[in-house]
């Protein structure tokens, strides 16, 4: 009913106008049959009605389903036009033209985001994209390696540019205002997917995920790490190492038991996704007795504890592995030489030897360098 109002209040300023000429319009009617003139007005208004309801007032969208319609800086009216146009009935085109010209959006297009469902009407439309009333995109935070690759996984989401997003994971004050540093600020990312406004500014954006993760981290998470003697941080970098290890969910918790009894030992922890990230060689297939020698903070060879930050982005499943870490006495681990994703442990180091040796038979077999 609202809708209907506002729409024959839009006519009726259209008539406004006409008001001066309403005295010689009446003289007119009296040198004619009156009665003929109304009706003939009439005519007239219930057509000019019938065509302002098909053009404003019925469907705008020939899809069945929901399509998105983004709205950028450089548009203007034509190029909105453009983009309407695959989804949009002819009807519908030329009534949102006429209206947005009308209303001064050809010379400022509100950005953003805006889903033209299959029942919108084209005045419902209007009044949406000239408010700005915008809807939300899924934004899927992703598990990958460096912040480059975030950023790039982000841009494709969002208004802003993959430059800008990794410029800023990458400058030291920018991170520290978010309580982090370059290191630890992959473990800012918690890897869901949430809703956002496209046109978010990198502010908010940061704003948000670390709402996100404290979230996240309220309750049972953080008491667990805390029993640990962890802090969020750290789990997060230990799930990130977890992660490359195995892909095997269910064998994620013994991992963890594994690398917590070194941590707890003073032992390195001597996690071979650590050498491939210091070396940023993700692709490698096997690590060489040479490639340990690397001077780099994120060689667990060599150093012992926690690397700096998380090798990537942890997953939900790795974290919750850190906080649910099966107890054992395992010190080693090798991957089984069926290459079933799933690996062999071991107390000693002689057993884990003779594990690395039946490894290492298969991976000679198999061509893998």
């Amino acid at each position: 009913m609202k809708e209907k109002l506002l729409f024959l209040l839009f006519f009726a300023r259209l008539f406004v106008p006409l008001q001066p000429y309403l005295p010689k319009v009446a003289i007119i009617m009296k040198a004619f049959n009156a009665k003929y003139l109304l009706v003939a007005a009439a005519v007239c208004l219930i057509a000019i009605l019938g065509l302002g309801y098909y053009y404003f007032m019925t469907r705008f969208s020939v899809q069945d389903k929901p399509y998105s319609v983004f709205v950028d800086r450089d548009d203007n009216l034509d190029s909105v036009l453009t983009k309407l146009t695959p989804g949009a009935t002819e009807h519908g085109l030329t009534g949102f033209a006429t209206l947005m010209r009308h209303t001064g959006y050809a010379d400022a297009p509100t950005i953003g985001h805006y889903l033209i469902t299959p029942e919108i009407t084209t005045w419902k439309l209007v009044h949406k994209m000239k408010r700005g009333l915008e809807d939300p995109v899924r934004l899927t935070i992703p598990e990958v390696r460096t912040v480059q690759k975030l950023a790039a996984s982000l841009s494709k989401k969002l208004l802003l540019d993959s430059v800008t997003i990794a410029s800023a994971l990458i400058d030291e004050p920018y991170c520290q205002r978010w309580g982090y540093d370059t290191a630890t600020i992959p473990a800012l990312f918690v890897p869901n997917t949430y809703e956002v406004y496209w046109d978010i500014t990198l502010d908010h954006f940061m704003e948000r995920m670390v709402k996100e993760h404290d979230a996240f981290w309220k309750g049972d998470r953080l008491k667990k790490a805390q029993a640990m003697s962890l802090t969020p941080n750290e789990v997060a970098t230990l799930a990130s190492i977890i992660d490359e290890e195995t892909a095997n969910s269910g064998e994620k918790p013994m991992v963890a038991g594994m690398y917590m009894n070194r941590l707890r030992t003073g032992m390195p922890l001597q996690a071979d996704p650590t050498i491939k990230f210091a070396l940023k060689r993700f692709e490698l297939k096997r690590i060489y007795h040479d490639m340990l020698y690397i001077d780099n903070p994120y060689n667990t060879y060599r150093n012992t504890g926690l690397p700096p930050g998380p090798i990537k982005i942890a997953s939900v499943k790795g974290i919750d592995a850190v906080l649910n870490a099966v107890k054992h006495d395992y010190l080693y681990m090798c991957a089984k030489e069926d290459f079933s994703g799933t690996h062999n442990f071991a107390r000693s180091y002689s057993e884990h030897l003779r594990n690395a040796a039946r490894y290492a038979k298969a991976l000679n077999a198999r061509g893998i360098r």
